[in-house]
């Protein structure tokens, strides 16, 4: 049952996301409830961000929880997310294998996470808060200067809030939803789409505040291998994001090493960082704008994008779904921990 509470004062053609999100709330009302996770304001304007949440409400199910919009800029996030969440809705009107999938599955979205940094074409919250750089860890190792976070002021990109501050109220409601959704099951992994780094689309997992591998480092590798196996011609790079550089306050580390202190949950976060250099290189004249720098600014290029990474995310559904068939038993962790320390790590241990 669908759950219509506070969808605020905004009117649909304020963001043509929310009018989408809107369309989609209505047509999968038989199957999805939407559930209000707070309001932002920004300036005399009050956004709301919603989850979307279907599939089997067993405890036991895995889940998959699909992320967009964290970085206003970063608008093709957002759209990656909503257009796979309108995929999803639009079969379940026809597609019986879909619906027996969610029988054994649950599938949580939350596609626009700062609506207000978006309606003002920032990469920060209206309150300037890199919502990437706002989770209470600090790194112990170097993290270069700015890009890392910062506490200086929210005048300066990569602001992470005032010390000892809560958090915003946007980085606090994504927790919470992932907590409730995605770390109470046994198995669970979370996909949030940015947009902006380098050449290549990167599949970024934990950590990035440390260079120091993850426990559960052998799913990844099993994970990318059956990625590998199955979509032989992928062009995704799959790395810790410790690999290019490490931050304070990452939301997906402070979630995974939370899950972590929970016995029998494998929680996998990873982030899709689209390679946004690639647009700007065919179409040079987009580095002179914001968006630009950030987006497919062409329509048909904004078009390919969202059909290659609608079917990956479709990938990543399926994999949750059926992960007790390539997530490793205890006597092949090993050798995964080992393919994958020399993969990512240089073999160290």
């Amino acid at each position: 049952m669908i759950t219509l509470q506070g969808f605020s004062s905004v009117t649909p053609t304020e963001l043509p996301e929310l009018e989408e999100l809107q369309q989609l709330a209505e047509l999968g009302a038989p199957w999805m409830e939407r559930r209000l996770l707070c309001e932002v304001d920004a300036g005399e304007r009050r956004f709301p961000v919603h989850a979307y949440v279907l599939g089997s409400q067993r405890p036991d199910a895995p889940a998959v929880g699909i992320f967009g919009g964290v970085h206003g800029l970063e608008r093709i996030g957002a759209e990656v997310a909503i257009a796979y969440l309108r995929s999803i809705v639009m079969r379940l009107q026809w597609d019986l294998s879909l619906h027996r999938m969610l029988e054994s599955m649950r599938l949580v979205f939350v596609p626009l996470v700062n609506p207000g940094g978006l309606w003002l074409g920032t990469r920060a919250n209206p309150r300037g808060v890199d919502l990437m750089r706002n989770a209470p860890v600090d790194s112990t190792e170097r993290v270069p200067y700015l890009i890392g976070g910062q506490r200086i002021s929210a005048a300066l990109p990569w602001y992470r809030g005032a010390k000892n501050a809560q958090m915003e109220c946007e980085s606090a409601a994504l927790c919470r939803i992932v907590e409730s959704e995605l770390l109470a099951r046994p198995f669970s992994i979370s996909v949030d789409c940015h947009s902006g780094f380098g050449m290549s689309d990167r599949v970024w997992f934990p950590f990035a505040h440390t260079g120091r591998p993850i426990a559960h480092l052998p799913e990844v590798h099993a994970f990318a291998e059956i990625l590998d196996q199955t979509l032989p011609h992928h062009r995704y790079v799959l790395e810790p994001q410790s690999r290019q550089y490490l931050t304070h306050g990452d939301l997906w580390d402070h979630l995974y090493m939370s899950a972590s202190q929970r016995a029998g949950t494998v929680f996998l976060p990873m982030t899709l960082e689209m390679g946004s250099w690639l647009w700007v290189r065919k179409n040079p004249l987009q580095f002179f704008s914001r968006a630009g720098i950030f987006n497919p600014v062409i329509e048909h290029r904004r078009q390919r994008v969202l059909r290659r990474h609608v079917g990956w995310l479709d990938f990543v559904t399926r994999a949750v779904c059926s992960h007790e068939r390539w997530v490793p038993a205890r006597p092949q962790r090993a050798g995964h921990r080992a393919s994958a320390l020399a993969r990512w790590y240089g073999a160290r241990a």
